[in-house]
């Protein structure tokens, strides 16, 4: 049995149908289901023995402790996170309650659980904590990527809530002896993306003919991963990753903004069954960049590699080809979310906590 928090988010949600794909091992997936989660991208396991979704918050930690003791899972995965700079920029508090707060309460409760199990269990049970490589701070064009060994140095309320999250859980390995693991991964994208973040936000609006906003001159650059290759990845450090070491995951896709937006322009052209008149490339409009805009993340994934044998199967290619088509054929999905349709359905089916 797998505990999973944060498992009807974006990366959440790939990583629940991806698992189910490779194992038969039961889930228990907790979510609060603020406004990025989705259940209905989990609706295909309804009736699913293996699967089990709990309403709830990691920061009640007495709930947690009840949970954990109930389920008594094998791991955690803590996906759990508020996740977008630019709301953090707008309303930090959320940040530093889920992701700080709310991780010290999740390893309170996972810690006191660890300690009641056998010699064998404690040596096998693993904590995995899911990360941000924005923890890092920004490079320069020519700097090399970032390595496990880089100084943290924290840009927004958001990279510094999963920097000190990330802190917090290599604090309870290297004090408590419990065994941790943390992953730092790169930007990811695919299917079932929040429409807030860019390759989804770019997709939707010039599908509606809307502008297609930019910060600044477009040319941050950002390393892309294919959200399953990050699944993958998550189920390799967790199969063999060793106790208190931290992988960092990339995509080894360096590509800046502009050029992302101008390639879903002409793939959307390409594959949309009603291409517009125009080119989609005329809806770019450039925008007020944000506050303290990091200019370049790259991920250096070799220890992955060298260490695990993992490394990504998928191309910026092949993978945005797929992230597009996707999209193309689930114009309802984001349709749901914009209309708020899909929050009337959360509300309906589940208003009351769950056990």
């Amino acid at each position: 049995m797998i505990l999973l928090t944060g498992g009807a988010g974006f990366i959440g949600s790939n990583f629940v149908l991806d698992w189910f794909r490779q194992s038969d091992e039961a889930i228990v997936n907790l979510d609060k289901l603020t406004y990025a989660g989705n259940l209905q991208n989990l609706v295909s396991l309804k009736g699913d023995a293996r699967y089990v979704f709990v309403h709830g918050d990691i920061g009640d930690r007495e709930r947690m402790s009840r949970l954990i003791a109930r389920y008594q899972p094998r791991a955690v995965i803590n996906m759990a996170a508020e996740s977008h700079v630019d709301r953090s920029i707008l309303g930090p508090e959320a940040f530093i309650q889920t992701n700080i707060v709310g991780t010290f309460r999740l390893l309170e409760a996972v810690y006191d659980y660890w300690k009641t199990l056998d010699a064998t269990s404690k040596k096998d049970f693993r904590f995995l904590h899911v990360s941000t490589d924005e923890v890092y701070g920004s490079l320069n064009k020519d700097e090399p990527a970032f390595t496990e060994m880089h100084r943290y140095q924290p840009s927004s309320p958001y990279s510094a809530s999963k920097a000190s999250s990330d802190h917090l859980v290599h604090a309870y390995h290297r004090t408590f002896g419990l065994p941790t693991l943390i992953t730092n991964c790169s930007n990811n994208y695919g299917p079932h993306q929040f429409p807030e973040k860019l390759i989804p936000l770019m997709i939707a609006n010039a599908l509606a003919g809307k502008p297609l906003p930019i910060y600044g001159d477009g040319n941050q650059i950002r390393d892309w991963l294919y959200v399953a290759d990050h699944c993958s990845a998550l189920r390799r450090v967790l199969e063999a990753g060793e106790p208190g070491e931290i992988y960092n995951v990339g995509g080894w896709n360096e590509k800046p903004n502009i050029e992302i937006v101008r390639t879903i322009c002409a793939l959307l052209e390409e594959l949309s069954d009603s291409p517009p008149d125009s080119s989609y490339l005329d809806l770019i409009t450039h925008v007020k960049d944000r506050p303290g805009h990091d200019t370049r993340y790259a991920i250096d994934a070799r220890k992955i590699e060298r260490e695990l044998g993992w490394k990504p199967g998928e191309t910026f290619e092949t993978g945005i080809r797929k992230t597009v088509q996707w999209y193309l054929d689930h114009q309802d999905w984001v349709a749901n979310i914009k209309t708020g349709a899909y929050r009337e359905w959360i509300e309906k089916n589940y208003s009351e906590q769950r056990p």
